[in-house]
């Protein structure tokens, strides 16, 4: 079954959007992207090169240009990168193109999965812990605003994510129409 002709995983750096997007687009039989990983293969560098030349500014409008364009896909899971919610238009689109799945996840939980990371331009500071808890304040309104489904934060890895996450989404689609 397919609940929609696309579905945007959102969430926090490091809650696991690209692992479980790819395990839910595998379930539904839909293509996978992930929206940084686009960037680069439109681009030819990464992530942390556009950060180095063009500043976080000019990744944004990337993102935003990359994300209008994946989205416009029939059938596709999308993961987002953290950020992608920060610009009005980019919320508008998620919201207006697909189902939008918001992956929460604890700072003691990025901080375990992020620790050998330092691909992650944001991230490079020597409090990483006081950068994901600030990040975490200023974007989970935006998260909460356009999210269909939220997938609280799993103890038991990626696996009960997934598995969570598609009994959530299954779940949502078989609930009765409210009559107009």
């Amino acid at each position: 079954m397919n609940p929609s002709s696309n579905l945007f995983v959102i969430g926090p750096t490091g809650a696991g959007k690209t692992s479980l997007g790819k395990r839910v687009a595998a379930y539904y039989d839909l293509p996978f992207v992930d929206l940084d990983q686009a960037i680069e293969a439109k681009t030819g560098v990464p992530v942390a090169t556009i950060f180095e030349m063009e500043g976080e500014a000019g990744f944004r409008q990337r993102e935003s240009a990359c994300l209008d364009e994946c989205s416009r896909q029939p059938g596709v899971v999308l993961a987002t990168g953290g950020g992608a919610v920060i610009d009005p238009h980019n919320r508008q689109t998620l919201r207006e193109r697909g189902f939008v799945i918001w992956l929460q996840v604890d700072v003691d939980q990025q901080l375990g999965r992020l620790e050998h990371d330092h691909n992650r331009p944001l991230l490079e500071t020597e409090d990483r812990h006081g950068r994901l808890v600030a990040m975490a304040s200023a974007r989970a309104p935006f998260y909460g605003e356009i999210a269909d489904l939220i997938v609280p934060p799993q103890g038991h890895g990626l696996a009960a994510a997934a598995t969570a996450t598609i009994e959530l989404i299954d779940a949502h689609w078989r609930r009765p129409m409210r009559a107009s």
